[in-house]
């Protein structure tokens, strides 16, 4: 048996470091700090991310017949994860996201969504074939076809054992409406802080944590320097963040999935998952990219420490 299923997207990511807020046209070309050509999607990067830490880890989604999508699987077979169930569509591209990152962390993201918008249920592996401890999803507002699908395709794994988690990631039309019935199939709803009150239309944290676990889901929040919190049962657990000189923000809230995801299996205790999510999280800023400062479970445990 599998310890992850992952669903979601896949993509190359272009991260430029340095640029201008606002690039100058007219053909103009403009020297920046540094470019960095990784794994993108917050999906493929909390599969890597589980892999280094040891789950038996296996991702389904869909890229195109081309350059990039032989990047993606290699990147993601190369790091452990099993990538026999990902399609490969034979017209559209793979997705392609542009990071243009600025100091302190902001930055801006641009996607070409490619074949994402393709992504369905007939994608994933049937509960029959696949057996999986916990099935993970992300980059909900990315992919209409899998969203709609979404709630079942997560009611039939939960009726065979499984636990299941959501990431949505942030919703390009700002419209933040989820499928009905879907909170209620997550074990785990794992947005970041902003992301949460946009979800629940809550007006403080406080107020997210109630509205999300209104299902019997336990929200957990990412607060970036902050640590994160989840609401179990009407009480908040809380842990910090571990002290960090971030490099490159990008991806921190898919390795905190990854690692929040392996301590969650090893010992079903909240807490620890919490502070593993952070550590995991802290760590991948180490570096350029997703995934390149992405920890070993040692690593992570030491962190923590």
């Amino acid at each position: 048996m599998l310890d992850l299923l992952v669903i979601g997207d896949a993509n190359p990511d272009v991260l430029v470091h340095g640029a201008p807020e606002v690039p100058p046209y007219g053909q103009a070309e403009t020297l920046v700090g540094g470019g960095v050509l990784a794994l993108g999607g917050s999906a493929a990067i909390a599969a890597h991310g589980a892999a280094r830490l040891g789950l038996a880890t296996a991702f389904a989604g869909l890229v195109g017949r081309d350059a990039a999508g032989d990047f993606v699987l290699d990147a993601l077979s190369t790091a452990g994860v099993d990538v026999s169930c990902v399609v490969r569509h034979a017209a559209l591209p793979t997705a392609l996201t542009v990071c243009l990152n600025r100091p302190g962390g902001d930055r801006a993201i641009l996607t070409a969504p490619g074949c994402l918008v393709e992504h369905g249920p007939e994608h994933v592996p049937d509960v029959a074939d696949l057996a999986v401890r916990h099935v993970h999803a992300a980059s909900y507002f990315l992919q209409p076809r899998l969203a709609r699908a979404l709630p079942a395709l997560l009611r039939e794994r939960r009726a065979v054992g499984a636990t299941t988690s959501l990431d949505t990631n942030d919703d390009p039309a700002g419209l933040w409406e989820l499928a009905p019935g879907l909170v209620a199939e997550c074990t785990f709803l794992l947005p970041n802080e902003a992301e949460a009150l946009a979800l629940s239309g809550a007006d403080d944290l406080a107020g997210a944590l109630a509205s999300l676990g209104g299902d019997g889901c336990v929200p957990v929040v990412k607060r970036g320097a902050m640590g994160a919190v989840a609401m179990r049962d009407g009480t908040a657990v809380h842990v910090d963040a571990p002290a960090a000189e971030p490099v490159d923000t990008v991806g921190a809230g898919d390795s905190f999935d990854a690692g929040f995801l392996a301590g969650w299996l090893d010992r079903g205790e909240l807490r620890h998952a919490l502070r593993l999510g952070a550590a995991c999280g802290a760590l991948s800023t180490r570096a350029a990219g997703g995934t390149a400062g992405q920890p070993t479970l040692p690593e992570a445990l030491a962190q923590m420490a």
